[in-house]
């Protein structure tokens, strides 16, 4: 148990290292020399350091509107679940979740290294979050002990082995190449935008080659066009909330709105901080994508060409945000129209059981990439398209998904969920019982 604890503390739950560790076998394994073996393995690890920097960043930034939102709406108190159980759960089963990722890595390898499926998941958090999501379904089924690990395991292998080789040539569509393919949280939605892209898309009419007029043609800079949005989504959410609200859920104190990086600003001023502070992170993450990408993908060649011929790695899905700018930005505005106003209809009719905030975070990083994915096959129709109903499905998704892990890891639901953590947390639901 404490190997498998330090394994899972210092290596599955640290992607820098993780990967670092890759690249630096891969070096090995080609035979570079010490100078190269260095440089390699570090720009890996910082690659990946500021990659991880530019999401808290995000994060940062968004947090204070999904406080504003969970004010607009009074539920029943029986489904008010513990915003704080999801993080509990770790230290309660953390044990558990650690066994299930490493078994789960050792099939993944042995799969590769046997079978036509070559793909090896490599993007260390969304493996995290995998595996605890279906430890919580375990546990909301009455699973414990052996069935509990062999249920996770089971799940975990085939989500890890099955939908990065799923992805594999909607990754190529957009690439160009077969270096590496995707192992994130975004599959289910990359699937609805390649569909909708070949039914209703025309990909002549690229997202890429759209015409700005030369006065808007800051919009083409996807930090800043993100960094607008975000700017005016807050400035309108905090005047629906009221000055009261807006004080509490944003942090200020008396006679000011909120604070950020210890300063303290009214309505107009936070809500351009926490815009820009968006952008900011925007940058910082695309900046740690490239210096990861440069280095890794070589650097897993290696390794594949030595222990397991032909396979590729499975990495983390802001990799092919550099492909497609344009179809991001669109994405991420076309989801959080149609999601935003989907909660709103909902919560108007009645028809909202459990809490749902706006998902900014999977709106960014699950449908936008979708929306690249759309693009290419079906161009920017379809990426409009396809990211309007993604936007519904997120929502739709999140609240499906709240009965099957209220007692655990709804809170995690609430704020990241709506992509294929919720999709397979109710997949799994289904077959707990038979463990």
């Amino acid at each position: 148990m404490g190997i498998i604890s330090y394994l899972t503390n210092n290596i599955f739950k640290q992607p820098p290292i993780l990967l670092g560790l890759i690249a630096l076998v891969g070096l090995l394994v080609q035979r570079k020399n010490f100078s190269d073996i260095i440089k390699g393995t570090f720009k890996t690890i910082i690659g990946v350091i500021v990659l991880f920097k530019g999401v808290n960043i995000i994060s940062s930034a968004i947090s204070p509107l999904a406080g504003a939102f969970s004010t607009l709406y009074a539920l029943p108190k029986g489904n008010q679940f513990d915003p704080n159980a999801w993080v509990n759960f770790i230290g309660s089963y953390g044990s558990e979740i650690g066994i299930v990722i490493l078994f789960a890595f050792i099939i993944n390898l042995i799969v590769a290294r046997i079978t036509p499926v070559k793909n090896i998941f490599l993007t260390g958090h969304i493996f995290f979050w995998m595996s605890y999501i279906f430890v919580a379904v375990g546990v909301e089924s009455g699973l414990s002990g052996t069935g509990l690990i062999i249920f996770a395991t089971i799940f975990l292998s085939i989500y890890i082995i099955v939908t990065p080789a799923l992805m594999r040539p909607l990754v190529k569509k957009v690439t160009g190449t077969d270096q590496f393919t995707v192992g994130h949280s975004t599959t289910i939605f990359c699937f609805i935008g390649a569909g909708i892209g070949k039914l209703l898309g025309n990909k002549e009419n690229s997202t890429e080659d759209l015409k700005v007029p030369k006065y808007l043609d800051f919009f083409k800079e996807t930090t800043i066009a993100t960094s607008l949005i975000l700017f005016f989504t807050y400035i309108i959410v905090g005047l629906i909330i009221g000055s009261e609200a807006r004080q509490a859920v944003f942090g200020g104190a008396v006679g000011t709105i909120g604070t950020i990086g210890g300063m303290k600003y009214d309505l107009f001023s936070f809500s351009l901080m926490a815009g820009l502070t968006f952008g900011a992170g925007l940058t910082v993450l695309l900046a740690g994508v490239r210096l990861m990408l440069g280095e890794i993908v070589p650097a897993f060649k290696g390794i594949s060409d030595k222990l397991i011929p032909n396979s590729v790695p499975a990495l983390d899905v802001p990799m092919i945000f550099p492909y497609a700018p344009n179809a991001l930005t669109i994405g991420f505005l076309a989801s959080m129209v149609t999601s935003i106003l989907t909660i709103v209809i909902m919560a108007s009719a009645g028809a909202m059981t459990y809490a749902i905030i706006p998902l900014t975070v999977a709106c960014f990083f699950d449908i936008a990439p979708s929306a690249i994915i759309a693009n290419a096959y079906g161009g920017r129709r379809g990426a409009v398209i396809a990211s309007a109903i993604n936007g519904i499905a997120m929502v739709l998704l999140v609240s499906f998904a709240m009965p099957v892990i209220f007692n655990t890891v709804a809170g995690f639901n609430q704020a990241f969920g709506g992509n294929d953590f919720s999709l397979w947390a109710i997949i799994g639901s289904l077959f707990s019982k038979m463990f």
